[in-house]
Parts: structure tokens; C-alpha cells; sequence
């Protein structure tokens, strides 16, 4: 059994346009996340999966490796399972979809969903979670979930939830969960969900887990300490650039 990261990449972005492709400090940002998830031992290879000849060109170019899929897929994981069929993983190989706006993404984290499906032999896949404060969970670009006592998902959503209607929550706590988008499954989990039609609820939210839900199957949690700095704006990016520029400083490269 072996243990890929598998990194959806393309350029349209709403919000930041050819995302992948900004510059960090000389590098490209899909590329700044393939060397950075390339040294976690707990890793034994990374691929870039995008439908973009300009995005695999950038990452070939810095010799690592990417796979061409098609445009159409409504969601990261329906692109990734097609990399995996390509690439002939096998069915008990486990994938681990890393976010490809997240250049900082911390081993411990990764290491924390795989120990998570691991230990957990009714969920089908793993994705972690921190706590937040009521601030940043009205954010609708931070995804928050609720989970039950066995520590699986019960629901992710990109509106407020739980609702504190009579004030259970006291000031200065940080009692809402935001997940993380980080996720691992089997091989053979992969192949099952494409065959999976779209779901209402993931339709509504544009949340591709929930089709998970939907369809019956479990989600465990990770729980982390802290969420890894991701970029949605222009505004994150330049922080994420702040960020190099400052461990470059100290003679890190």
C-alpha cells in the first residue's frame, strides 16, 4: 500500500484568477505546495492533477510530475480520482488530497488524517478541523463542520452552524469548527464516488464532501491545532509572500 498526494490544480478562480501560477518568491505557488508536501516522509509521492497544459508545463518544468485530466469535472476529487486511474494506482493505495492554494501545509496535519482513517474502519475518508472563533466562522469562505461524539461529520456548511440561538457560547471561546480541505481515502473509495451523481446539498453549497454525506458514507474528523494559511484573495497572497520572504531571511532558502 502506498501513500500519494494528489494536488488538483486549475486556473479558473473567481475570486484570484490563475491562482496556481502566482508568484512566491520566484516560484510559482502549485509548485511552492509540490516541494514543500515532497519532503513529508510520511509521503511516498506527489502529482499534480490539472487541466491545464500551462499548469503542467510549470510543474514539469521544475522536474516534478503532473497528469492531464479533463476540464469537466465538477470538483478536486472527481479530477484526482481520474489522475489515480491514470496513473494505475491501486485500489488499497491511499490518496491524500492536498489543496493546492495551501504552500505552508504543515506534515503533522497530513499525518493527523492518515492516522485518522486508519484507526477509523468504518469511514471511508478523513479530513481534519480546528476551532475558530465566532468572527471567522461568519466568513462563508471558511467551511465550518459539525461532528458527533465518534468524531465524524455530520454536516459541513459554508453558513453558520451550530446556531447559538440562547447564547450557549461565552465571549472569547472559539467554539466553532472550520474544516481544513484537506482530505485521504482509498483508491478503490475514489472509483466509487465518481460513479456518484452530484448531489443536491453539494449542488447548493458547492461542497464536494457532501455528496459523501449524502450518499450514506462517513467522514471522520482530525482534529489540528491550527488551519495552514491558504490563499483566497489577493490579500492572503501577499501574506503567504511575507511569510517566504521572512523564512528566506533566516537562511532557509
Amino acid at each position: 500500500m502506498g501513500i500519494f498526494a494528489i494536488i488538483p490544480a486549475r486556473l479558473g478562480s473567481s475570486r484570484l484568477p490563475g491562482k496556481p501560477l502566482a508568484d512566491i518568491c520566484g516560484r510559482p505557488m502549485i509548485v511552492r505546495v509540490v516541494e514543500r508536501v515532497k519532503v513529508f516522509d510520511c509521503i511516498h509521492g506527489v502529482v499534480v492533477a490539472t487541466d491545464s497544459e500551462q499548469i503542467a508545463s510549470c510543474v514539469e518544468k521544475d522536474g516534478y510530475q503532473a497528469v492531464m485530466t479533463d476540464s469537466s469535472h465538477p470538483s478536486g476529487t472527481d479530477r484526482i480520482a481520474q489522475a489515480a486511474s491514470l496513473l494505475g494506482l491501486d485500489s488499497d493505495d491511499i490518496v491524500v488530497n492536498v489543496q493546492g492554494d495551501q504552500p505552508l501545509v504543515e506534515e503533522g496535519c497530513i499525518r493527523s488524517i492518515l492516522g485518522a482513517l486508519s484507526r477509523d474502519k468504518e469511514a471511508e475518508m478523513a479530513t481534519a478541523a480546528c476551532h475558530i472563533s465566532e468572527a471567522e466562522a461568519r466568513d462563508p469562505n471558511r467551511v465550518k463542520v459539525v461532528i458527533d461524539r465518534s468524531g465524524r461529520a455530520l454536516y459541513f456548511s459554508r453558513a453558520l452552524i451550530p446556531f447559538d440561538r440562547d447564547g450557549f457560547f461565552k465571549p472569547g471561546q472559539r467554539p466553532y469548527l472550520r474544516h481544513l480541505g484537506l482530505y485521504a481515502y482509498t483508491v478503490d473509495f475514489l472509483q466509487r464516488f465518481v460513479e456518484l451523481t452530484p448531489t443536491r446539498l453539494e449542488l447548493i453549497e458547492k461542497l464536494e464532501q457532501l455528496r459523501v454525506l449524502e450518499n450514506g458514507y462517513k467522514i471522520t474528523v482530525s482534529m489540528v491545532d491550527e488551519a495552514p494559511m491558504d490563499v483566497d484573495t489577493p490579500e492572503d497572497l501577499e501574506r503567504i509572500r511575507q511569510e517566504f520572504r521572512a523564512f528566506s531571511d533566516q537562511g532557509n532558502g
